[in-house]
């Protein structure tokens, strides 16, 4: 455990230090609103497929929308390996400014995550790579190229029971991740975000779960002096398919 609280600490550390420096931090509200669909193949195989809204508060106005597909294999009982794909359209950034076209991003992803119970806890220590195809623009127009980049996310996050009756239940989640981008068109915002995420999900059955949670993500722009400071709450409805 001593390697994830050092990598912990260490996404703190960034975010401290380039706060420091930066010169201009837009504070942001938005709501995340997902349908997050779990669909067993056998009893180590499942598609996982997720529709994500994402929108500003003051003043409301769309941010994106993500249509995410992965494919995950239980391969023992504490290793879980995933693989995907994910569009994303991006319509603006600032809630102020309203664009006449949305920018499109494509992604691959990869990831293992291990899974470790202990004393009542259940920790995940998810490690995952993506491959990023964002479309350039000016700010009038999409232009006929893309830039490439990899992203490569830690997130360590604990599930426990509050409270349990036969189907029923409910259960908190805290998470911390830490994003950092790779490539020539993000040497300035290698460290891209940090993610402090809380929540309560209660179970109406084992097939149906309602989340409610908040998350705190600082983010750096493209610029690499520029930071996003966004109050984010969330709300998931989750849906297993029950096959076996």
């Amino acid at each position: 455990m001593k390697i994830y609280k050092l990598i912990i600490v260490l996404g703190f550390t960034s975010s401290i230090l380039s706060a420091q420096n930066l010169k201009k931090t837009d504070q942001q509200t938005l709501t995340w609103i997902r349908y997050y669909n779990i669909f067993p193949l056998t009893e180590k195989w499942a598609l996982h497929s997720e529709f994500d809204n994402r929108s500003f508060v003051n003043p409301i106005h769309q941010n994106l929308f993500v249509i995410r597909l992965q494919g995950r294999y239980r391969a023992t009982k504490t290793i879980d390996l995933g693989g995907g794909f994910a569009y994303f359209n991006v319509n603006t950034q600032d809630p102020i400014a309203d664009p006449d076209f949305s920018i499109p991003e494509y992604r691959t992803q990869q990831d293992i995550t291990f899974i470790n119970d202990i004393a009542k806890i259940t920790f995940h220590n998810r490690f995952q790579l993506e491959e990023r195809f964002m479309q350039k623009a000016t700010r009038t127009e999409l232009l006929n190229d893309f830039s490439f980049a990899f992203r490569f996310r830690y997130r360590l996050q604990s599930t426990f029971d509050l409270w349990k009756k036969e189907k029923q239940s409910l259960k908190g989640t805290i998470s911390d991740e830490i994003l950092l981008n790779y490539g020539k068109d993000n040497k300035r915002n290698t460290f891209d975000q940090n993610r402090l995420y809380a929540a309560l999900r209660y179970h109406i059955n084992s097939n149906i779960g309602l989340e409610l949670g908040y998350l705190k993500s600082f983010q750096r722009r493209a610029s690499g002096v520029d930071f996003y400071d966004r109050d984010i709450i969330r709300f998931t409805f989750y849906h297993k398919i029950d096959r076996f």
